[in-house]
């Protein structure tokens, strides 16, 4: 693990304990988004940096879940949420751009609202991309890059400025199939096929 992901980790073990008082937030900002991503979710489904849990209560019956998280503070939440609401996942520690998965392990890969936090976006992405089976599903809903002023300008100045979440997902191979801008245009889900 580079020094870079060492130190987002220690960031979201620290914010694990105040993490879902923004729960009412995130809601205002994505709506559904989350709902209807998740409701999409078939098969084998892996969650990418699964956090707290925050869409363990929008999948489907019937799909096998497991949840990926760079953080144990989180994790922990996480596990807190499932018991709550009596589902069986097996929530697991590990770094999104390096997934202890086997390839072709999964029939369905969420994100929600964590790429724009993970230090190496592609390589997410590209290790997301490898753990999906051919024809399986990306369900992606993640902040985008300013493209506003006064925003713009302070965005380009950023020494990683934020990207869109479907440029990079087709850089690496995603065919993306539906996209669109939530969130008063700050937040962009992704329906993407491996």
């Amino acid at each position: 693990m580079d020094e870079r992901t060492d130190r987002v980790r220690g960031e979201w073990d620290r914010a694990a304990a105040f993490y879902d008082r923004q729960e009412r937030l995130q809601r205002l900002l994505l709506g559904r988004t989350r709902a209807r991503l998740s409701a999409r979710a078939r098969g084998s489904v892996l969650e990418v940096a699964v956090g707290t849990g925050h869409n363990l209560a929008y999948y489907p019956d019937g799909v096998e879940l497991t949840g990926v998280d760079l953080s144990a503070g989180m994790l922990g939440r996480a596990r807190e949420r499932a018991s709550r609401l009596g589902l069986r996942v097996d929530l697991v520690e590990g770094d999104a751009q390096a997934l202890g998965f086997a390839d072709a392990a999964f029939d369905t890969v969420v994100c929600a609202m964590s790429l724009c936090v993970i230090p190496g976006q592609r390589r997410a992405l590209t290790e997301m991309r490898r753990v999906l089976r051919e024809g399986g599903s990306l369900l992606l809903v993640d902040h985008i890059e300013y493209t506003r002023r006064p925003f713009r300008g302070r965005e380009s100045r950023k020494p990683r400025p934020r990207r869109l979440p479907r440029a990079v997902a087709e850089e690496v191979g995603f065919t993306v199939l539906e996209h669109g801008r939530v969130g008063f245009g700050l937040v962009e889900y992704v329906v993407a096929r491996r």
